[in-house]
Formats: structure tokens, C-alpha cells, sequence
């Protein structure tokens, strides 16, 4: 209304029916209480002014319906209840005269109010309540029972215990009772729904409501009982209803957001409910009541139970939410620091007994640079992506956790966890791109080897974590720098081999998809796969002929010196693992630890079969130089003895494409 008319228009539109409403209805109560006027007054206030104050709210909810849009369904759904009303209170005036057959055509409209009034309140309620869970609504049908049963414990039986007759006038006068108890129910659920958020208008409608329900049932009992006279104050009730229920659409309220009910406690209602149910019981059980009264109460202490049983499942719910919400990361979803705790300490508690797990706590290098430089919510994403991808990189052999900013860890299932497991992770904290790359740097502590409680697991794992990302800033520079450059002072010649030793490894690498921190490892092994001759004797080294066996035990045990060497920097000391093991024989038959197969690390294995084909197509002292086509012939016949059968073929395809690159270039030139 305020739109089309505007704020002052309507403000003094409701100020006219107030007074208009207020001015009819004093003037009817005067008549009714002090008989001013007279006889001969009496068709004039009973009849015309009554209906006029009818029609007055009729038409003022009606332009209400019409002239607003907000909630008009719920509101012309109303004008169209007082309007039965209305026109069964004129039947009942001018058609028969104030002395109507029951039933009749009146009733027939004054009954008619009711369905309308249920659909005009369902339409309230839809527009100014929000979506709630089932526990909720049964909230409001546990009270529209229970209002059902005490209405009719009241309205009802009065009616029933006095009303005689034909069926048709008892089922008649029980119509009306039934349809205020009805009226009142859906009231009560309301209430019960919006207790914090009332407004006038539902308070307005309510009263309203309850008005019209008793003055039916003064109006049933007297009319049973013969005592039932028209013009006293019990025909007040009826106008005074209807306008109140006109003033209900006309009241002004802002456009307050919707209800929210979502879990909001409401047992008290159900309490209340229970024990007015239980009250209806016990009257019941002193003076018999009216089926309708014990069924409704029966109902409605059967709602209150099935209520406490989805109350007390629904806290379940929401206490086993909290709980994984206190165990949960918010960012990526992953079990958070207390998560971890509380599985390190199930897990350190068996001692072992079901079997060796392995935890690895993982940092990121390069995210705080990445942070910096494409701000806080890329970094988040990023945290995100590699939260979801370590999830299922462990899964579903072990669990992954964000301890916070870019720390994760993982915790591999009982009697599960390897290499492969903490290599898999590793990878999926890894993502590069031209312009940055972020690598995982680890340490693992196996439990209950290393640690039997959750604090010595993690200060291990973080030692061996930042021993490691030390090596990454300090050591795999300088270190592995120094080793080398005394490495080629020493055999200037060694330089160039190292070189295509560890250009091929890589190439081989990146076939066999190795992730970041692989590559580079494998890329170190095979640059510091010879430091070992560092330790052997230039005589030996340079000697163009046989070896005496003394000698070849010095050519042997360079391996084992080239570990030696690295193990001194913590950082190479996997470094010096695999040099170790990069002259062991796939067949076993060889040192220095005769391992055979896939024991062999395979970076080892890799760099076995550079190393070999390199020497065969270099030129050395105690050999000419061979061809790579012989070359590869002769890897291809120690295939499956002396090297991995699956890695020579490879090898094969990364010679032959630099073959098919180096030939294209000469053309070009």
C-alpha cells in the first residue's frame, strides 16, 4: 500500500478504519450494554450496523489484497473468509429473519470462513518462516494436537453435552466448535515456531481468533440451552473478531528477513504440550470426554516421544559434527593437528602389534615465495589442490593431515607404508609450472621403531625434515659442488662423462614420470656416482692394461668410498645410498652387496646403464672407444644379467631420438 499510495496516504488510510471501526463498534457495545435507543433501535444496531462494521473490514482487507503486493495470496485468501462470514451473517438477518433452520444456507457461509482462514494462515506461514528440519515442524503439529485436544476437551464437549437433535443440527452446531479448535491449533503451532520472533500481526490474528472461537461457543451453549438473546455483548464478540482480523492485514511492519528455525531448541513447547496431553488423560479418566479430545491428546503425547527421540538423534549428530569439526581443517578438508595427535596416540599405544607404520611430516618449498607473489586467496587454492591430491594419493592405505600454513603429514594403515607410499605423497605436494615450482621436502619416522609416543614421533620426523631442507640450501649446493669440482681437479676427463651420465639419467627420469624431488636426486646420484675413485690410486686409474686383482679390488671398492664420502653431509647421505648400489648386477652376482633385481634402488639401476653406455662410447686409456650402434648391442645381450631389461630399451629410444636430433641439425646447417 505504502508503494502506490505512499507512507502518509497509508499511514492515514489505517487511521480511518481504526477510527471508523472503533466509532461502529463503541456505538454497537453502548446499544448492547445500556439498551440506549430502545426497542425500536434494535433492527438498526443488530442488523445493519453489525453487517456495516462487517463490510467495512471486508473491504479494507480486500483493497489491502489489492493494493499490495507482498503476501497478497495469504491476505485475499482472509478478505474472502470474512466475506463468507459476512454474507452468512446478512443470510442470517435479512434471508431468515434472525431465526434461521439449522442447517441452512447461513451456515453453510459462516462455515465456509474456515478453510479459507487455514489456507490465508498456511500462506503466512510459508512467506515469514524459513525452511526447517522434520524435528521443527513436529514442534508445531505436537502443539496444533495438543490445542485440537484441548479445544475440543472444552468447545466441543460443551457443545456435545448440550446440543440434541437431529444428526444434521448436531453435526451442525459441532462444525462450528471443531472449526475454532482447528483455527486455534494451527495458532498455537505458529506461536510455538516463531516464540522469539512474534509480531502484532500474528498476536492480532491470534487474538482474533480466539475471540470468534469463544463467542461460538457461548453462542452453541445458549442456543442448546434456550437461553441465547441478540443484542447483548456476546454479539460484540463477532464484529470485533473480524475487524481485528482486517487490522491484522493493515498493520504496518518492515520487511523483516524470513525465521530462522534451523536448530533452535523448542523442547519446552514439547514439554508443555506432553503435560496437557497427560492433564486430558486424567480429566478423561474422571469425566468421560468426546473421542475427539482423547485421540487428539493420545496423538499429540505420541508426537512429543517420536520429538525427544529425534532430538536426542539429532544432538548425536550435531556432537559427532563438532567433533569431526575439531579434528578437521577448515581449508582443505584434512584431519587437522588434533586429529593427528589423537591418531598417533591409538597408533603408538598398539606397540607395534599391528604391525610397522610410517609418518612422514612434509614442508613446501617455494610456497611462501608463491604466497608473495600471487597473494593469500591463490595460496589458499593452492593449500586446497594439494590437500585433495594428497588425500588420494594415500588413500586408502593411510590417512593425510594440514598441521597448519603449508605443513602436511601423512600416517600410513597398520602393517602398510613403503617407499612408493611417502614417494606418492611427495609427488602430490608437488606442482610446477613456468612460473614457480613447489617441491615437499620430508621426514619419516616409522613407528614403533623410531618413537613410542605421538611428541617423539613428531620431533623426529621434524628433525629429519629440516635436516633435509637444510641440504636443500645449503648442502645440495656447495657440498655437492666441492665434491665434485675436487672429483674433476683430480680427473679433469671425468667431466665431460658426468655430464652425459647425468643428462641421460635425467632424460630416463623424466620418462619414468619421477617427480621434482626425484628428479634431482637422481640427477646428484649420477653427477657423484664416480666420487668414489677419488680414493683410488692414480696408477690404477691411468693403467692402460689389465688390472692385478689387488687393483681391481681398489676399482671394486669405490662405491663403497663414494658412500663414505657423501655420508659425511646428512643432506647426501640417500645420495650416498644409491651410489652404493649403482655397480650391483641385476642378476646378483656382483658387489659390493650382491643385491639382485628390484632390490636394486632404481636410480641405481639407471645410472648403471648410463654409466655403461657413456664408458663404451668414450675413449679410455686402457680401451678405444666403440660405437653407440655396438654400444647398444652390447647392452641389449647383458639385458637381464648385468641391467634392468626394462631400462636398456629406453635407454635404446632416448639415444636413438638424440641421434634423430643431431642428424636433423647437421642438415639444417
Amino acid at each position: 500500500m505504502e508503494t502506490l499510495l505512499g507512507h502518509n496516504a497509508a499511514r492515514a488510510a489505517r487511521r480511518a478504519y481504526v477510527s471508523l471501526a472503533l466509532a461502529g463498534l463503541g456505538a454497537f457495545a453502548l446499544r448492547a450494554a445500556t439498551g440506549v435507543g430502545g426497542a425500536g433501535s434494535a433492527r438498526f444496531f443488530d442488523s445493519w450496523l453489525l453487517d456495516a462494521l462487517l463490510v467495512v473490514a471486508v473491504v479494507a482487507l480486500a483493497t489491502r489484497a489489492a493494493l499490495v503486493r507482498d503476501e497478497r495470496s495469504a491476505w485475499a485468501a482472509l478478505a474472502i473468509a470474512l466475506a463468507c462470514w459476512t454474507a452468512g451473517d446478512v443470510s442470517y438477518d435479512f434471508v431468515y429473519g434472525g431465526n434461521p433452520p439449522v442447517p441452512s444456507v447461513a451456515d453453510l457461509l459462516y462455515l465456509a470462513f474456515y478453510p479459507f482462514c487455514y489456507v490465508a494462515l498456511v500462506l503466512l506461514v510459508r512467506s515469514r518462516i524459513s525452511h526447517v528440519n522434520r524435528s521443527l515442524w513436529l514442534d508445531g503439529v505436537t502443539a496444533a494436537l495438543t490445542a485440537c485436544a484441548l479445544g475440543s476437551a472444552v468447545l466441543v464437549q460443551a457443545v456435545v453435552e448440550t446440543t440434541h437433535g437431529s444428526f444434521e443440527m448436531v453435526a451442525t452446531n459441532l462444525a462450528y466448535p471443531l472449526g475454532d479448535t482447528l483455527l486455534l491449533a494451527l495458532i498455537a503451532s505458529v506461536v510455538v515456531l516463531v516464540r522469539r520472533r512474534r509480531t502484532r500481526t500474528w498476536a492480532i490474528l491470534g487474538i482474533a481468533l480466539l475471540t470468534t472461537a469463544v463467542a461460538d461457543a457461548i453462542y452453541l451453549l445458549q442456543s442448546a440451552t434456550g437461553t441465547y438473546s441478540e443484542g447483548t455483548m456476546l454479539d460484540v464478540l463477532w464484529p470485533a473478531a473480524m475487524l481485528l482480523l482486517a487490522w491484522a492485514g493493515l498493520e504496518q511492519r518492515p520487511r523483516a528477513p524470513r525465521v530462522e528455525l534451523e536448530g533452535r531448541p523448542l523442547l519446552g513447547a514439547s514439554l508443555a504440550c506432553g503435560l496437557v496431553a497427560i492433564g486430558i488423560f486424567i480429566a478423561d479418566h474422571v469425566h468421560t470426554l468426546n473421542p475427539f479430545a482423547v485421540v487428539a491428546a493420545g496423538l499429540a503425547l505420541a508426537s512429543v516421544f517420536v520429538r525427544a527421540f529425534l532430538t536426542f538423534r539429532e544432538n548425536g549428530r550435531i556432537v559427532e559434527s563438532i567433533r569431526e569439526q575439531a579434528v578437521t581443517d577448515a581449508l582443505t578438508g584434512l584431519r587437522n593437528r588434533r586429529g593427528l595427535l589423537r591418531d598417533l596416540e591409538r597408533a603408538t599405544a598398539t606397540r607395534g602389534r599391528d604391525g610397522t607404520r610410517v609418518f612422514a611430516l612434509f614442508d613446501l618449498n617455494g610456497f611462501k615465495q608463491y604466497n608473495d607473489t600471487f597473494g593469500h586467496p591463490a595460496g589458499d587454492a593452492l593449500l586446497a589442490r594439494l590437500g585433495r591430491r594428497l588425500q588420494e594419493a594415500v588413500e586408502p592405505s593411510g590417512t593425510a593431515y594440514r598441521l597448519g600454513g603449508d605443513e602436511f603429514c601423512i600416517l600410513s594403515g597398520a602393517g602398510t607404508g613403503d617407499d612408493l607410499f611417502i614417494r606418492r605423497a611427495a609427488d602430490a605436494l608437488s606442482e610446477r609450472s613456468g612460473a614457480f615450482q613447489i617441491e615437499a621436502a620430508f621426514g619419516v619416522a616409522l613407528l614403533p621403531v623410531d618413537a613410542t609416543d605421538p611428541s617423539e614421533t613428531l620431533r623426529i620426523a621434524d628433525s629429519r625434515l629440516y635436516a633435509q631442507k637444510r641440504a636443500a640450501t645449503a648442502g645440495r649446493g656447495q657440498p655437492h659442488d666441492v665434491v665434485l669440482q675436487a672429483l674433476f681437479e683430480r680427473e679433469p676427463d671425468l667431466r665431460a662423462h658426468v655430464g652425459e651420465v647425468a643428462a641421460l639419467a635425467a632424460g630416463m627420469g623424466r620418462h619414468l614420470d619421477f617427480g621434482p624431488a626425484e628428479l634431482e636426486e637422481l640427477r646428484i646420484s649420477a653427477e657423484l656416482h664416480d666420487v668414489g675413485k677419488l680414493g683410488v690410486p692414480d696408477e690404477i686409474l691411468r693403467n692402460p692394461g689389465p688390472l692385478a686383482p689387488e687393483e681391481w679390488e681398489f676399482i671394486q671398492r669405490h662405491t663403497l668410498v663414494g658412500q663414505r664420502i657423501l655420508a659425511v653431509a646428512p643432506m647426501l647421505s640417500r645420495v650416498g645410498e644409491i651410489v652404493r648400489a649403482t655397480h650391483e648386477r641385476w642378476d646378483g652376482t656382483v658387489y659390493p652387496d650382491g643385491l639382485a633385481g628390484e632390490q636394486i634402488p632404481l636410480a641405481a639401476r639407471i645410472i648403471s646403464v648410463c654409466d655403461a653406455y657413456t664408458a663404451m662410447t668414450a675413449d679410455r686409456p686402457y680401451r678405444g672407444q666403440v660405437g653407440s650402434s655396438a654400444a647398444i648391442e652390447e647392452l641389449k645381450r647383458c639385458a637381464g644379467t648385468q641391467f634392468d631389461p626394462d631400462l636398456v630399451p629406453l635407454l635404446v629410444v632416448l639415444v636413438e631420438q638424440e641421434r634423430f636430433a643431431s642428424t636433423r641439425g647437421v642438415a639444417a646447417a
